[in-house]
Order: C-alpha cells, then sequence, then structure tokens
C-alpha cells in the first residue's frame, strides 16, 4: 500500500503551505476533480435512496453546544469559542446539533417518517499538531453526515438500508474493510450516563449486525459520547486503523432538543435520531483511496479518465476533435501531443489514466480509436463513437471494470 501524503502530492491532488496552517490542506486541480466527482456520488446516492439535502452554518452558538452535549463531553476536541457581541459562537465540531434544530423548526407527522436529512459539511476539530497529518487527521473536515428521523420501530431498517448504501459504495469505490465494530462505551465520564438508553440502542445495532450477517468485533470505549456505534474500519499504509463508514443510534439529542412528532393516537412522541455516514470524510477517503489504489482510481472517479496520443502532428486535428466528443459526453479527456516525446514515452507518463487513445493516419481516416487500457490490455481498432458509448456506460454505472468484456491484446 502507498503512502498518501507523498503520493497524493506527486499526483497534484494536494498540498500544503505554512502560511495556510497545519492540518489545512488544499485541494490542487485535479484532487478537487476527485472530490466533486465522490461528492456527486454520495448526493446522487443520497436522492436515490429518499434524502433530502440541507446546508447549516459552521457556526453556532456556545448554547446550542451545550444542549446536545458536545460542550460538555466534547469541548476538548472544539475550538476556543469566539466572543460576537454579548453572545459566544463556535466552529462546529459535527453537524447533528444543526440538523436536530432543523427537524424541530416544522412540526411534523408520523406518516413523514423517516425523514432522511443529509448534508456534505464542513466541520472543525482542535487536533494536536502532534497527530496532523496529509488528508487522515486535519483541522478542517468536509463531512458526508446524514440523520434520520424515525419511530423506533423504523431504526432496525433504517440502519440496515444504510449498511447497504455503504457496500454499494465501497464495491464502487474499489475499498475493502479491515472489519466491522460494534463501538460501545467504556468507563469513565466521556460518555451521556443513562444506561437504560445505552442498552437499548445498544440491542438495536447488535440486532442489526447480527441480521446482516456482518462478521464484527464489540469494542469498549470506541462509541459517541451519545450513543453506540456500527464503525466501518479500513487500514493505511502504516497499518493503522481508522473508522471511513458509520451508522450511530442516538436517543440523547432527540430529548436534549425536546425533538418530537405527532403519533396516530395524535399525541406527541419522540423521535430517534440515526446518525449515517457513507464514506465519512472526503479528506480520510480520498487519503484512503490513494493509498488503496497507487493514484491508479476507478474510472469514474480519474481526474483525467482518457488520454489522446496522437501518433504524430498530422494527427492534432482530428485529437482535438476526439476530445471535444469526450468532453461532450462529460468524459475528462486531455490530449498528450507528440512535441511531449514519443508514443511509448506517453503512454507511460499516462500510465495511471484509465484509457489511451492512440491515433494514427488510418484511425484518423476512419474515425477509429486503438484503445489501450490502464492494465496494458490493448484492443483492436473500433469505431470512436462504440468506444465513447461502452466507456460511457461502465462510468455511468460506476464500475470499477475498464471494459466489459470484449476481446483484448
Amino acid at each position: 500500500m502507498h503512502d498518501h501524503r507523498r503520493l497524493g502530492r506527486e499526483l497534484n491532488l494536494f498540498d500544503t503551505d505554512p502560511l495556510i496552517g497545519a492540518g489545512l490542506p488544499y485541494w490542487l486541480p485535479d484532487g478537487a476533480t476527485v472530490r466533486h466527482t465522490l461528492e456527486e456520488y454520495v448526493r446522487t446516492a443520497e436522492r436515490r435512496a429518499g434524502y433530502r439535502h440541507v446546508y447549516s452554518p459552521v457556526l453556532g452558538k456556545r448554547e446550542l453546544y451545550e444542549i446536545s452535549g458536545h460542550w460538555s463531553h466534547y469541548s476538548d476536541d472544539m475550538f476556543p469559542p469566539m466572543d460576537l457581541g454579548a453572545e459566544q459562537v463556535v466552529l462546529r465540531p459535527s453537524l447533528c446539533p444543526h440538523h436536530a434544530v432543523i427537524y424541530r423548526s416544522r412540526s411534523h407527522s408520523y406518516r413523514e417518517l423517516p425523514l432522511r436529512m443529509a448534508e456534505l459539511g464542513g466541520m472543525y476539530r482542535s487536533e494536536p499538531s502532534g497527530v496532523l497529518g496529509g488528508l487522515t487527521r486535519v483541522r478542517a473536515i468536509q463531512l458526508n453526515d446524514a440523520h434520520v428521523f424515525c419511530t423506533p420501530h423504523q431504526v432496525a431498517d433504517e440502519a440496515q438500508a444504510a449498511l447497504e448504501m455503504i457496500r454499494r459504495a465501497h464495491e464502487a469505490l474499489g475499498i475493502t474493510p479491515a472489519r466491522y465494530r460494534l463501538s460501545l462505551p467504556g468507563p469513565g465520564g466521556k460518555y451521556v450516563a443513562a444506561p437504560a438508553m445505552w442498552q437499548r440502542s445498544t440491542a438495536l445495532l447488535t440486532a442489526v449486525l447480527d441480521r446482516s450477517g456482518l462478521p464484527y468485533e464489540a469494542v469498549e470505549g470506541e462509541a459517541a459520547f451519545y450513543g453506540p456505534k456500527i464503525d466501518i474500519q479500513v487500514v493505511d499504509s502504516a497499518g493503522r486503523e481508522s473508522t471511513l463508514s458509520t451508522v450511530q443510534v442516538d436517543f440523547h439529542q432527540p430529548e436534549r432538543f425536546g425533538l418530537h412528532y405527532i403519533g396516530a393516537d395524535g399525541a406527541k412522541h419522540r423521535p430517534v435520531m440515526l446518525h449515517r455516514s457513507i464514506i465519512g470524510s472526503v479528506e480520510r477517503a480520498v487519503a484512503h483511496l490513494v493509498e488503496q489504489h497507487g493514484g491508479a482510481f476507478p474510472a469514474w472517479l480519474a481526474p483525467v479518465q482518457m488520454v489522446i496520443l496522437p501518433i504524430s502532428e498530422a494527427e492534432l486535428p482530428d485529437a482535438a476533435a476526439f476530445a471535444r466528443r469526450c468532453a461532450g459526453l462529460g468524459l475528462r479527456a486531455e490530449i498528450a501531443e507528440p512535441e511531449r516525446g514519443s508514443l511509448g514515452s506517453r503512454i507511460r507518463q499516462a500510465r495511471l489514466v484509465p484509457y489511451q487513445a492512440v491515433i494514427g493516419a488510418k484511425e484518423a481516416a476512419a474515425d477509429r480509436i486503438a484503445l489501450r487500457l490502464r492494465d496494458g490490455r490493448r484492443l483492436d481498432p473500433q469505431p470512436a463513437g462504440d468506444v465513447l458509448a461502452r466507456i460511457g456506460a461502465l462510468i455511468d454505472a460506476h464500475s470499477t471494470d475498464l471494459w466489459d468484456g470484449a476481446a483484448c491484446s
């Protein structure tokens, strides 16, 4: 496995600058393309699963986090409050209090539940300088976060559906989890003191894991302060384990914020808040993908999906026309001009690009493409339109396959 801190900079995905600050990486154009594509995948998957997206501020009054419990249980990881007149505001360490307030802003009937709310939003953690590194430990985080407000009887099905969303995302990204963990509370004052609540929420997640058939380990001391979690763990190039995706049950914040819905009996009832993240933070997800694939991302995620290789200057107009066709279909393509070196040299320079389209005099005359795949396979010249249609179908399907089974040499 590769070290994303080195390879990410070599591939011009991200970098840092002391003038901006430690733990605050910036994204270069290719990295921004990967990030944007990943975010759009998540948003589309969430919309198809019935989630509605919101935006919420990255600041909140200190009182908001006092109500949620973050201030008393998590303030060591938060940035200091800022005085704003007679009030104090804080850079948020989490999105869930904001979503609880958004839910509370409108009345809800049991017929609306489950209500699925999602946001790709910024949050901030006051990480010590000694633990910062690359994209895995940062101070400004873009989190793929969602909260499902549901009845107690809907929790198991919603958690199961979240696990299936995570499984499909991992499949599309070529990610193999290291293990599944049931994260439970441990000793000490880090956790909300409500034994009955913990027993109930732990039983729910245990039942979900048992029903799913996934192998898992129960680990004490890894729960959120408000509830247990199903954590999907990955391992980095140094053998360090971290959480990539998560599903959490929370009875605490609905009570703290006074959330309710009107039941079939006309009375007020307390919803359950299910926290769910498909890929966790975008930063950590990209770091893991760089290390997992060595920069050879799945074709749908690659910053450049097609490199066009005219054999000589004479084929440059045809290469430009093919690049325009690629762009028209939403395919990210670049031309590697003959002045960059020999054909072999240009192919080696583009070794991480999924598709390499070679255009010589014969191909130009017949509107055909001699396609090379990143894994070394070579296809016989084919009509350019057929090549683009087949690649487009694989990318639209978020497939990890480079080709769909046609004969290659």
